[in-house]
C-alpha cells in the first residue's frame, strides 16, 4: 500500500538520464565527489546570512514537509552539495521541486530514484552498488554531482545541461520547467541589512 503510493505520487518529469561511456579522468574525478564524507553544513560568509537562507527556504517549504527537523535538515544538505558542485542552491531547488516534489522515495517509470531522480546506473560508473540513491545526503550528492558534470560538457548551457539530465536533449519543455521553478518559487536575494554588510567587507 505504501509502495503504490509513493510510486503514484512520482511526477511526470521524473528524470531519465542516458547512461553514456565516461572518460577515465572524468569518472575518477565524479567518482572522488561522490565519495566525500563530511557531513553537511550551511556554506556562507556570513553565518547570519546562512539563517536568513535557512528560516526562509524553510518557511516556502512548509507545506511540503512540515516537520522543522526534517525541512532543515534537507535545506542544509542541499545548500552544502550545490555549493560543494558549484550550483545555484535555488537552482536545486527548483530541479527537485519539477522532479521528486521533494518526495525522497519517488522512483520514475524509467527508474530514477530519490529527490533529483538519479538513474541507478550512476553508481556503477562513478559509485559503489552499496550506494543507497533514496538516502537523502547519497541523492542529494550524486544529482549535483551529476548536473555538475553536464553543465561541464555543455559548456555552462544550463538548458542544454537540464535537457541532459531529464534524457531530454534538445526540447525546451523541462528544462522551461526547472528555471520556471527556480526564478518563481525559490529565487533568494540576502535581506538589505546582510547585503549592505556584505558590500563593506575588505576585498
Amino acid at each position: 500500500m505504501v509502495l503504490a503510493a509513493i510510486l503514484l505520487s512520482a511526477p511526470a518529469w521524473a528524470g531519465a538520464q542516458k547512461e553514456e561511456a565516461l572518460s577515465a579522468n572524468v569518472a575518477s574525478a565524479m567518482s572522488r565527489s561522490i565519495s566525500d564524507v563530511n557531513a553537511p553544513k550551511l556554506v556562507f560568509d556570513d553565518p547570519r546570512e546562512g539563517q536568513a537562507w535557512l528560516a526562509e527556504m524553510s518557511s516556502r517549504l512548509q507545506k511540503k514537509i512540515p516537520d522543522p527537523w526534517v525541512r532543515e535538515r534537507l535545506l542544509t544538505a542541499i545548500q552544502y552539495e550545490a555549493v560543494r558542485a558549484g550550483l545555484d542552491p535555488q537552482l536545486v531547488l527548483g530541479l527537485i521541486q519539477v522532479e521528486s516534489g521533494f518526495n525522497k522515495y519517488a522512483i520514475s517509470g524509467a527508474g530514477a530514484r530519490g529527490l533529483m531522480q538519479v538513474m541507478p546506473f550512476w553508481t556503477r560508473h562513478i559509485g559503489t552498488p552499496q550506494h543507497n540513491l533514496f538516502d537523502l545526503t547519497t541523492n542529494l550528492r550524486y544529482g549535483c554531482t551529476i548536473l555538475r558534470y553536464y553543465l561541464d560538457v555543455e559548456r555552462g548551457n544550463l538548458f542544454r545541461a537540464l535537457g541532459r539530465y531529464n534524457g531530454s536533449l534538445g526540447r525546451p519543455e523541462y528544462p522551461d520547467r526547472v528555471v520556471g521553478a527556480w526564478k518563481k518559487r525559490w529565487a533568494w536575494t540576502p535581506p538589505a541589512g546582510l547585503r549592505l554588510a556584505a558590500d563593506k567587507r575588505p576585498r
